[in-house]
């Protein structure tokens, strides 16, 4: 395997193009982000001209721009889709990561396809089949094992295409692309970028006598992935590709996050320097932070590394879908305005504009944002008493935003968590990193005068000259020292200095003007020269005669809803096509949602969890639950053998009443076989 296939990217989400700068400055290889439209996060869209921007400056470092175009589309938004593709083409994006093969068998720009995870990609059949027909780089599904990403990796052609995974941040608890729930209840398709998040919502599970097994649990919602533990792992297991989740977070998760995964990959990098098996980061530069990352200061629902180590026992947040952060201490008294609490750390501070929470009797998590905080007693530095004694206490009390009366089972002794820190936020509002490319400098003589050449990290070069009469210096130790120091002084160019030369002959006098037009002139051409420089990634070319698709019969979980996929599939050998679910051809109940997460497992139901007990396999049933949630109702199967549920429901009334009116509008056919040619006549 070359060097090149051992490039680690560290590829961060941008909700807009001001979040993707940053998130380039804090050590993003690359950054994903939603173009004017189609992408599979319905509000988070951005322009052309915010596309271009993020764009030049992502080739200063030599990062990369992925544009979102990972909607299923109808087939009277291919062209605006086409369209699209060229013009984010034009403004400088690298990559456009779609899910709609669909518009494979459009006139698309030169650009590199990447699939998306909506393309569900969990066998080694169809990450073959995809990098055979053009893609060179696959986001696998989340729920996959480190072995089974290792198939994947040595199946595939690593020169062709390479394995993306994501690393960090929410979890979608269906396999993505496969689930209808938000479209069936509301008619937003979540496979359109407009999920209602209804795996979110508290249920009453009840099983099939009409028990309840549990009362108001999110059932559904996942904790937060984090494979903070795992890089080493996945690096060897195949991943190149390291992905961040979250296009619509603000830029404080964005910067924190990258950072602490820069810091990480980082230290990698540098453990495996001069090993078999040697790293390197995928774009250029430096980073450095003013604030020491730490993904417990973002939003988070707590954390699991899901799948990647196998089935684990605490995968799901039942409780609540909300931020519990941190223990912070313990309520000491509840006041008709305001509560006293103790913090359990000494050095402790809270602000106002802090937001604590606490877990009520019914295990639901309450928040109290603070309007004001203050202090009741003071610490010493030690964290003990001015006797020496008893450590001093850290008290303190808080004025809430909303009444006291509203804060539901609040009493002295309730633990407190803080999940939001003013101080963190405001270090993350401020600058708060440096990144650089490392450059040689070579400040030498000439016939005329002087020049200065640049090296940078990458090979690149650049050089400015200028005449001027050379006058020996009077004091020839202090000026060299001076001029090393001034052709040093990069100030707030992207550029760091990693040696300085003086080749002169004897030590002259220059002017410390005279240094700082040539490193202003040499600076501007070497970042003219990287850009110059600068190639797009190719865009993989697909076998011929066309790969043939692992099946031949697809049903409605291909997503096909529009007539160029149908094509696009029939040319690869499927004889039966069934349409979208969104299309509303599928009648009655169907599967909803397909997840390689088990209630029954959570809730220690599954037989397979009894070892050792003798016949309980084969005389425990994996027998539906129903899931409650007002008026809704879904039903929960299990299918075993691959361990996977389903959970399956019907379509509302209304929802399939206004597919049909539009569908009168705008017919959209299908044929579950293909039709049979017609003769010429």
């Amino acid at each position: 395997m070359s060097l090149q296939s051992h490039q680690l990217e560290l590829l961060a989400p941008a909700r807009d193009a001001d979040i993707g700068i940053e998130a380039i400055n804090h050590g993003a290889d690359a950054v994903y982000i939603g173009g004017p439209d189609f992408g599979a996060r319905v509000s988070a869209g951005n322009s052309v001209q915010d596309i271009e921007r993020l764009a030049r400056h992502a080739r200063r470092f030599g990062s990369r721009i992925f544009v979102t175009h990972n909607t299923i589309l109808r087939d009277d938004e291919l062209e605006a889709a086409r369209r699209m593709a060229w013009d984010v083409y034009h403004a400088g994006a690298d990559v456009l990561i779609i899910q709609d093969m669909g518009l494979l068998e459009l006139d698309l720009p030169p650009i590199q396809l990447h699939a998306s995870t909506q393309t569900d990609i969990r066998t080694v059949e169809k990450a073959k089949f995809l990098q055979d027909v053009g893609f060179s780089q696959m986001v696998l599904a989340r729920e996959l094992t480190l072995e089974q990403i290792r198939e994947i990796h040595e199946a595939l052609d690593a020169e062709r295409c390479k394995v993306e995974f994501f690393i960090h941040g929410a979890l979608c608890v269906a396999y993505s692309g496969q689930c209808y729930i938000s479209h069936a209840h509301t008619g937003r398709s979540a496979n359109r970028g407009d999920c209602s998040q209804a795996c979110r919502l508290p249920y009453q599970v009840v099983d099939s006598q009409g028990r309840f097994v549990a009362h108001d649990k999110h059932v559904l919602s996942m904790k937060d992935n984090n494979q903070s533990a795992n890089l080493g792992a996945l690096v060897d297991a195949g991943v190149r590709s390291f992905k961040i989740e979250g296009r619509y977070k603000d830029m404080g998760y964005v910067k924190n996050i990258t950072a602490h995964y820069r810091r990480l990959f980082d230290e990698l990098i540098e453990d495996r320097e001069g090993s078999a098996f040697p790293l390197s980061r995928a774009s250029s530069g430096r980073t450095t932070f003013t604030f020491t990352p730490d993904p417990d200061q973002n939003f988070n629902r707590e954390f699991t590394d899901y799948f990647v180590n196998g089935r684990q026992d605490d995968i799901a947040a039942m409780d609540s879908p909300k931020n519990p952060g941190r223990a912070i201490g313990w309520v000491t008294k509840v006041n008709p305005d305001s509560l006293e609490l103790e913090c359990e750390d000494p050095k402790a501070v809270l602000h106002n504009g802090d937001g604590l929470c606490y877990y009520d009797l019914q295990k639901e998590l309450v928040g109290v944002a603070i309007n004001r905080a203050e202090r009741t007693s003071v610490p010493s530095p030690l964290g003990e008493g001015r006797s020496g004694g008893t450590p001093a206490r850290n008290a303190w009390r808080v004025f809430p935003k909303d009444p006291i009366a509203g804060l539901r089972d609040l009493r002295k002794g309730t633990q407190l968590n803080r999940n939001r820190d003013m101080d963190w936020v405001r270090t993350l509002e401020k600058k708060s990193s440096d990144r650089r490319i490392g450059v040689w400098a070579s400040f030498e003589e000439t016939a005329q005068g002087f020049c200065l050449l640049l090296t940078d990290e990458d090979g690149h070069a650049a050089e400015a000259s200028a005449p001027h009469a050379k006058e020996p210096a009077r004091d020839a130790g202090r000026q060299e020292a001076g001029l090393r120091e001034h052709v040093a002084r990069f100030g707030n160019t992207i550029f760091e200095p990693v040696d300085v030369q003086l080749k002169l002959s004897q030590p002259w006098f220059v002017p410390s003007s005279l240094v700082n037009q040539l490193r202003r002139d040499a600076v501007e051409k070497l970042e003219a020269a990287r850009l110059a420089a600068y190639q797009r990634p190719l865009r993989g070319k697909p076998v011929e005669p066309p790969a043939p698709y692992p099946e031949d019969t697809l049903t409605y979980l291909a997503n096909v809803f529009n007539q160029k996929a149908h094509d696009f599939y029939a040319k690869h050998g499927v004889k039966v096509i069934a349409a979208a679910y969104e299309s509303h051809e599928e009648e009655g109940e169907a599967s909803l949602m397909i997840t390689k997460h088990c209630v029954r497992w959570s809730m220690s139901l599954c037989p397979k969890q009894a070892k050792g007990v003798v016949g309980v396999k084969g005389t425990i049933k994996a027998e539906p639950l129903q899931l409650i949630n007002g008026k809704e109702k879904l039903t929960l199967r299990f299918d075993c053998k691959p361990c996977e549920m389903h959970v399956v429901g019907k379509m509302k009334p209304g929802v399939r009443l206004q597919r049909a009116k539009e569908m009168a509008e705008m017919p959209l056919t299908f044929y579950r076989t293909r039709p049979a040619p017609v003769a010429p006549g």
